[in-house]
């Protein structure tokens, strides 16, 4: 893990105020005043290919804004079985519960190489007591995860295997601003989507066979959407 620290409370919000991606993120409504607001270093952190932000339990002290990057939210059943709950990507806020007074209820888990900026829990609690600005952006992200949640009961928890995965391909190829887009392994389909390891193998398989779907490397994948979309309507 890569870690860079602001030490100037100060310095960080001007960043803040000129970030490439503020329109997405928790600051997005922010004005200077509200800036002027923040006394703790926010830290911007760079995360590797199966690290974890955190993990469930842990005492949640700070929250995350996704940059840059991919990220898997798991459970464990009781049985040791990995249920990945969710898929995070640019603009969401990782570690919400955090805003709740909870620990993490999640191991969160970097996919592809995340670009975070940690944010301390005392000042999202500080700031949004004068301010309605961010208190509407948190209102917001609660309202995000609530229908991210939806999506993945109606979408990937139900239907046919093979249905399962191609919305999980529209949704990975929806996510990338690029033609091609992250492929996770056989497993984290599997627990993302309640299928088997085989079934997702053999249903990738039938999708490069039939030229549906091309693999260009390690977790990178070029589709036909339009032929994905034609398997599900």
């Amino acid at each position: 893990m890569k870690i860079e620290v602001i030490d100037e409370a100060w310095q960080q919000a001007r960043r803040c105020e000129s970030c490439g991606i503020r329109e997405l993120v928790l600051f997005a409504d922010l004005n200077k005043a509200d800036f002027d607001l923040i006394h703790h270093p926010i830290t911007e952190l760079e995360f590797k290919t199966n690290e974890y932000l955190f993990k469930a339990g842990d005492q949640a002290d700070y929250v995350y804004t996704l940059r840059s990057g991919l990220i898997k939210l798991v459970k464990f059943t009781d049985d040791g079985r990995q249920r990945i709950v969710r898929l995070l990507s640019q603009g969401d806020l990782v570690g919400i519960e955090a805003l709740d007074n909870q620990p993490y209820a999640h191991y969160a888990e970097v996919l592809d190489t995340a670009l975070v900026c940690r944010i301390p829990i005392v000042e999202i609690e500080s700031i949004s007591q004068r301010s309605p600005r961010l208190y509407r952006q948190l209102m917001a992200r609660w309202s995000k995860v609530a229908m991210d949640a939806d999506f993945w009961i109606e979408e990937l928890s139900s239907g046919s295997a093979q249905a399962r995965v191609v919305h999980l391909l529209l949704y990975l190829a929806s996510l990338s601003k690029k033609d091609e887009f992250y492929l996770p392994s056989r497993e984290d389909m599997g627990a993302m989507l309640a299928i088997t390891t085989e079934t997702a193998s053999r249903i990738i398989a039938r999708l490069r066979s039939e030229g549906i779907l091309r693999v260009l490397g390690t977790n990178q994948a070029l589709a036909d959407e339009r032929s994905l979309r034609s398997l599900v309507q």
